[in-house]
């Protein structure tokens, strides 16, 4: 957790430095002028993050129940405190940095495609994909399961800069720490059992 932590810092120092000339002239190449159908169905996949990251331990766990299976019981609680400690984190993270919305910081070249509220370090629903992702990945490691998983991980942070509510930084660490939350809450786990 402690290395974490340290990226996270040096990735945010990094981006009031050096970085955020890299940082907003990336975000810049992805964020492109309003076109309706494209941002229709970004906006439509950003919105799917935080109901298919709450489902997800919900689905494992009932259908642990359902087939008296506590593996499968087991293996939500690791997705389910993933996904606590993860939110905390960012939580904490955005309240601690204070990081502006890009579309507030440089209105003239990034286009607010989506309303967002709170700040921007890191990106929360980056956090919650990965974590969600890592998640599945560790209790199902089978190819046919990791791909699609941080296939759609990577679709929605992309869909976060897309819509102008996030730095490449953001992004960084939000999968910094979703991966790095799944990663100890299944470790605590294998000591717990």
């Amino acid at each position: 957790m402690r290395i974490v932590l340290f990226y996270l810092l040096f990735f945010y120092s990094c981006s009031n430095s050096i970085a955020q000339n890299f940082d907003i002239n990336l975000l810049n190449k992805v964020n492109s002028p309003p076109s309706l159908s494209s941002d229709k169905s970004w906006v439509f996949l950003t919105n799917t993050t935080l109901p298919l990251s709450l489902a997800t331990p919900v689905t494992i766990f009932i259908t642990g129940v359902a087939n008296n299976d506590n593996e499968l019981k087991r293996k939500s609680y690791g997705a389910g405190a993933s996904m606590l400690l993860s939110s905390l984190i960012t939580t904490g993270f955005k309240q601690t940095f204070k990081r502006e919305r890009p579309f507030i910081s440089y209105p003239d070249i990034i286009y607010k495609k989506r309303s967002a509220s709170g700040y921007s370090f890191p990106s929360g629903h980056t956090t919650a994909a990965f974590a969600t992702a890592t998640s599945i990945s560790l209790a199902f490691p089978k190819w046919y399961v990791i791909f699609p998983s941080f296939t759609y991980a990577a679709a929605i942070s992309y869909s976060r800069m897309y819509l102008g509510v996030h730095y490449p930084t953001d992004i960084l660490a939000g999968i910094l720490v979703g991966i790095g939350t799944s990663l100890l809450s299944n470790q605590v786990q294998k000591n717990i059992n």
